[in-house]
């Protein structure tokens, strides 16, 4: 003994499609959308964990005034990939706790960070992680007055 036709089950079947869809539309609709300061953290975030590394050259450091009368800082660089030249900036005005600007060295090689198939996404700082280059590295210096092969270099 059936309670519901066919036509009933259909019926059911169609407005619940029609709720869950209604649903999903609202959710997406009224979702919290990530901030600007949000995305470049994580895009940050992805290049620090799966970005490979590249030699380049930190060009300068720039502060501005953006068009809300807030200020951002600026690192420019520029990096070689396959031949190709490319000059970035990155926005690390919410890192400018973790970094030091007085310490940083204007045309010192650095390290950049970029995604694979998409180079013009680099970094050069992130939380965490930083290419920057205090001072170029220092090679010991040999002290010893003689040389330990000097009967080599004298005649006998």
């Amino acid at each position: 003994m059936n309670l519901l036709s066919k036509g009933t089950w259909e019926i059911a079947a169609g407005v619940a499609s029609v709720a869950a869809v209604g649903g999903a539309i609202a959710w997406w609709l009224l979702r919290k959308k990530p901030t600007e300061e949000e995305l470049e953290r994580m895009r940050r975030r992805l290049l620090v964990q799966s970005g490979r590394l590249v030699d380049g050259m930190f060009l300068d450091i720039r502060e501005l005034t953006a068009a809300g009368g807030r200020n951002l800082t600026l690192f420019l660089f520029s990096y070689r990939i396959g031949g190709v030249d490319y000059e970035c900036s990155q926005d690390v005005t919410e890192l400018r706790g973790l970094l030091d600007t007085e310490h940083i060295r204007v045309g010192f090689p650095c390290t950049v960070r970029y995604q694979p198939g998409n180079p013009q996404n680099s970094i050069v700082a992130a939380e965490g992680w930083s290419g920057l280059r205090v001072s170029l590295p220092r090679l010991p210096l040999f002290d010893d007055s003689e040389p330990v092969d000097m009967h080599r270099l004298r005649r006998s």
